[in-house]
Order: C-alpha cells, then structure tokens, then sequence
C-alpha cells in the first residue's frame, strides 16, 4: 500500500496526536532473576532486570517486507523501523519510520504505508519519547527498566547460527526452532570503542538475545546452573571481574562467563556433565578453558560468529595469570572457606560451628550435610523473604507503570517468572490502585 507525501504527512500526524489510542510499556524479565531456575542460598542475582518495548513500535531487519499479522500484545497503529547494519558485529543503526502499519478492524491484519525517511532513530530521543525505563533502588534491592525495541524477526547477523552443526544435541531442533521464534530486540547501546565518537554513542543499538538466552538457560541440567552460578560468585568473590582498563570499564562481565558455559554446554556431551557431578572439577575445566581464549584475546559470540567480545585486549594477561594457577585443590579450598563458610553463617550457631574444624574430609562432609538439612527444613523462612521481595516489587511497579486491563495481563505473566505469589500481590495491588 503506498500514499501521496500529504497522506504520509497527516497518518504521522495523527499517530501522534490521537487520544484514543493508548500505548503500553510492554516487560520482558531478563538476567539471572528469569534465567536460573536454582536458588542457591548465596544468590547470584543481584538487580532484577526488565526490559521494556513500546506496543506502538516495530523494529525489522533492513530489507524484510513488514508484516501483515501482529502478536495481541501490539498496538493498533504501529510505527516500524529498519535495522540497518553498523560495520560492527553485533551493533546495528535504526532507521526509521519505514512503514507505519494500522490494523484493519473486520480482517486483524494491517496495513503498511511505505516512508523514505533516511534519519537514524537517536537513542536520547527515543528513550525520551516513550519514557519506558525506569529504575526502582532501595537499600536491599534494585529494579532496573532499559527501553528496547521489539524485533519479531532472527537477526540475519546470527543467521548460521540455527542451523550450525552440533554433535551433541545441545540445544535440540525444538529448543532451536522456540528461539528463533521468539525473534530478538535492540537496546540502546553503543559498541565500547564508539562510546567516545560524538555521533556513533548517540545512535548505535546493540542486537539482544536476552529472550533467545531464557530459552537456553531454563532448558540446561541443575548441574550447568550450579557451575555458571559458581564461575560468577568466583571471579566476584576473588575481583577477576573488577579488573579495569585505563578509562574504568570492567574488561570481563557475567556476559562472558555466561557465553563461556553457553559454549560448554553445546561442545561437550551430557556425560561430561553428569559422569561424577564434581561441580569445582568443572569450574576449573571451563576457568582454564576461557584462560585459553583470553590468551589468543578470542572470545566468539554465542549467536554472532564473526562478533568478538574481547575489544580492549590490553589487560588480559592480568586475568591469564590469575586463572592458569588454578588447581581443583586449590578451588575446592577456595569453595569451601568463602562459600560453604558463608553458607554456615546463614544457619543456626549448632551448624555453624561445624566450620570450626574441617581439617578432614569427613567433617566437611557432616557440615555440609548439616547446612543442607537445615536448608531443607527452612522454605518458610525463604517464603517470608519471597513475600518482602514481591511487596517490594509489586510497589515499585505500581510507581512506576501505567496500570490499566491490558498492561497487566503483559506484568503478570512476567512477574510470575520471578514466583507464583507475585500473581495475587500484583493483583491486588492492581486493583487498590485502580479504585
């Protein structure tokens, strides 16, 4: 469908000014808080992480036709930009307004108007228009909201990755085919050697694969979750991961260990896993693996092949020497005086004190076989602190977010993801705010 420029002009127009449209902030949890089906009592997830894409707006791959369908959570009139390639794998510009899609009411499928606009989308200005992000801290906890836009579409940049050959079934076709599915967004982040460039830090996106990782991380074994969870409590627990370059940006991220375990899960068999469950035995298989790719400065995107997350590799000598040295009795010391240790200072003094003398191998096991009795036996005190976190969370997002039938129907299938309970919280909530 095409239209005169005063057509064009007046349809931008009126999708501006129209007051019977309401448009939504519709949330993806992400991170750890979606990811990790294990509750370890020494958690890993810090801030709960949401992102947020406006009902009204519609990214697609440069090139690609617009579409005709819509999933319900989308508006009636929506505005539909190109992602338009950056010379940096993994970053993307936005150009828009390519299409601007209405829905036709008798046949609920839409129609495209097609715009030459040759303008990239500036990040600033986006965030400022829809006003999605927001950020919720108190002393004890976080919540951060970060704009993205939605793309229903598998980036053409990881298109070999679907059908790349795996030995091991790892993810299987169905769990390949769910990601793909599902499609990918672009956050409003620049590429960390354009940060400094006037123009490019204004305008640059990055490709997410945030929705494509819940998949993955939710379809992995407890035993894949309990060492990626350990790799993270490690390199933060020793500052592996605080190491900086000359303008104070962290060289190593979760985002590295969490491709490092991605990598494993896909390469190695189900056995290697399984066959002693020796947990530190496989965080220093995999710490000496990344040691390996730090030394040739390659870390390979999960998704993007041809993508390296190592882009300052000036520093990574420091983190070699500290990982190569490691030996499963040293990690298996290190684990049980800064983890287990910690643990037992969450219990009771009569399990606790059992870390008072663990010279032998046989009191290390009857402490630890204390700290998880105990651990078992205390789910009504984690409900209690479920229960703190949800009246926390269901406040802040009451603060926050426009509540209306629509949007809560998109909050309450995310914040079930967090636990069950948030349902009947976030309902109430809802309603007292309503009346």
């Amino acid at each position: 469908m095409w239209a005169t420029e005063d057509q064009r002009d007046s349809l931008v127009d009126d999708d501006h000014t129209r007051s019977d449209d309401v448009h939504h902030a519709i949330p993806l949890m992400t991170g750890s808080s979606a990811e990790l089906y294990i509750r370890p009592m020494l958690s890993c997830v810090g801030d709960i992480d949401i992102m947020t894409h406006q009902d009204s707006v519609l990214a697609i791959p440069e090139g690609y036709p617009p579409p005709t369908e819509l999933p319900a959570e989308f508006n009636r009139r929506v505005r539909v930009n190109e992602i338009i390639d950056s010379g940096y794998p993994n970053y993307v510009y936005v150009q828009g307004i390519s299409y601007l899609l209405t829905e036709d009411s008798d046949t609920g499928k839409y129609n495209a108007v097609r715009y030459h606009e040759r303008r990239y989308v500036h990040v600033g200005a986006e965030a400022e228009r829809h006003q999605p992000a927001w950020t919720y801290t108190d002393k004890d906890h976080s919540i951060d909201s970060v704009l993205c836009m939605r793309c229903l579409w598998w980036p053409p940049e990881a298109a070999d990755w679907p059908t790349r050959h795996r030995n091991y079934d790892w993810p299987d076709s169905a769990t390949v085919d769910l990601v793909v599915r599902n499609g990918s967004d672009v956050v409003p982040v620049a590429h960390p050697l354009c940060r400094q460039d006037e123009w490019m830090s204004k305008y640059q996106w990055r490709l997410s694969f945030s929705r494509a990782e819940i998949v993955l991380l939710n379809t992995w074994m407890p035993v894949q979750q309990m060492v990626y969870h350990m790799l993270r409590i490690f390199t933060k627990t020793t500052h592996v991961i605080d190491i900086t370059d000359s303008s104070g940006t962290r060289i190593l991220s979760n985002y590295h260990l969490k491709t490092l375990t991605l990598w494993a899960c896909e390469m190695t068999p189900q056995s290697w896993w399984t066959n002693d469950m020796n947990v530190v035995r496989i965080c220093v298989k995999l710490l000496h693996i990344f040691s390996d790719w730090l030394k040739s400065k390659i870390c390979r995107h999960y998704f993007v092949s041809n993508c390296n997350l190592f882009y300052d590799t000036m520093l990574l000598e420091i983190i070699v020497s500290r990982l190569v040295p490691l030996t499963e009795s040293w990690l298996s010391k290190w684990f049980v005086n800064n983890y287990l240790y910690k643990c037992a200072q969450l219990c009771p003094d009569h399990v606790s004190r059992l870390f008072g003398d663990v010279s032998m191998s046989l009191k290390v096991q009857n402490a630890v076989s204390a700290i998880v009795n105990w651990r078992r036996n205390s789910a009504l005190n984690d409900l209690l602190l479920v229960c703190f976190r949800v009246e926390y969370f269901v406040s802040a997002s009451m603060s926050y977010c426009n509540v209306t039938a629509q949007s809560c129907n998109y909050w309450i299938s995310e914040l079930k993801k967090i636990d069950s309970c948030l349902y009947d919280y976030f309902t109430a909530a809802a309603f007292f705010t309503c009346c």
